[in-house]
């Protein structure tokens, strides 16, 4: 990957003659892209359509600005497209993908009844299955990102706790329910002894990355029959959503969710109309 992105700016620096800041932003985009396909192990020459658009909903769901996506877009376009003059690729993957404005759309909230139904469609006779499921309720029980469950190890995980390391490396302790234990209990009996520290592996017994989990909640969802865009952001979301729509208090979810300022959760959260009511009639002074 380095060799050609070094070419890439080559000849962007010497053809093109793009400007120093505007060279190192591209080159700093395309790093940040290898570095999220790299725990997959997807090289530049291997990057699919599908893996562009995981990383889009990616960035939007981590509140980056459309402004800053489209300036991705241009770096990504013109690299594939390079890579197809030095004959690496035949097709440019960013080629079906348009605009950034798809990408402010507000994440889907499931509402219990479809996030069970992901939830039961995993077999848990296998292996895979077994890891998926836990995968799963993980993500739904705690409201964690899907970069924090990657990076989750064995020791991390308690009776009733996990202990997450967030971003910055700020460690946390969220709240999983025995349901969610007992499905990581059945995964690792399956597992065996291979002596490694992550939590989740992958196929090749390494730490599972984040595409392999954006892939496996997208298969789940439509094999239940989910038609909404269901990602791993989609069950964080849900998860705060939840909460909140039974009572819980923002300063609890905002603890829950890892956030260091209170608008950040509310972002994250919906207030249903039906609550909204039910708070107006029991708190409006004309209302009593």
């Amino acid at each position: 990957m380095q060799e050609k992105l070094d070419d890439y700016l080559l000849y962007l620096a010497s053809e093109r003659g793009l400007a120093k800041k505007t060279l190192e932003a591209y080159c700093s985009d395309l790093v940040a892209l290898f570095d999220f396909v790299k725990s997959d192990q997807i090289t530049s020459d291997q990057i699919t359509s599908d893996h562009l658009l995981t990383y889009f909903s990616f960035l939007t769901q981590e509140g980056y600005q459309t402004s800053s996506i489209a300036r991705k877009m241009m770096a990504f376009r013109g690299y594939f497209q390079f890579l197809i003059g030095e004959e690496v690729i035949d097709k440019n993957p960013m080629q079906l993908i348009e605009g950034p404005k798809i990408w402010q759309l507000i994440p889907d909230v499931l509402t219990p009844s479809e996030m069970e139904s992901i939830l039961s469609s995993t077999g848990t006779g296998s292996l895979k299955g077994a890891r998926d499921r836990a995968i799963m309720m993980v993500l739904y029980a705690s409201g964690m990102r899907v970069s924090e469950l990657c990076g989750l190890n064995m020791v991390d995980v308690g009776t009733k706790q996990v202990v997450v390391r967030g971003k910055g490396g700020k460690e946390r302790v969220t709240l999983v329910d025995e349901k969610t234990i007992d499905a990581i209990d059945h995964y690792l009996s399956l597992r065996g002894d291979d002596r490694e520290e992550a939590l989740f592996l992958n196929q090749k017994k390494k730490r599972i990355g984040r595409m392999a989990v954006w892939s496996i909640v997208k298969e789940y969802a439509e094999f239940a029959g989910i038609e909404k865009n269901v990602t791993p952001h989609t069950f964080r979301h849900s998860f705060a959503t939840h909460l909140l729509e039974n009572g819980a208090d923002l300063r609890v979810i905002q603890e829950l969710l890892g956030h260091s300022s209170i608008g950040t959760t509310d972002r994250y959260t919906h207030i249903t109309s039906s609550r909204l009511q039910s708070a107006f009639d029991a708190c409006h002074p004309r209302k009593n």
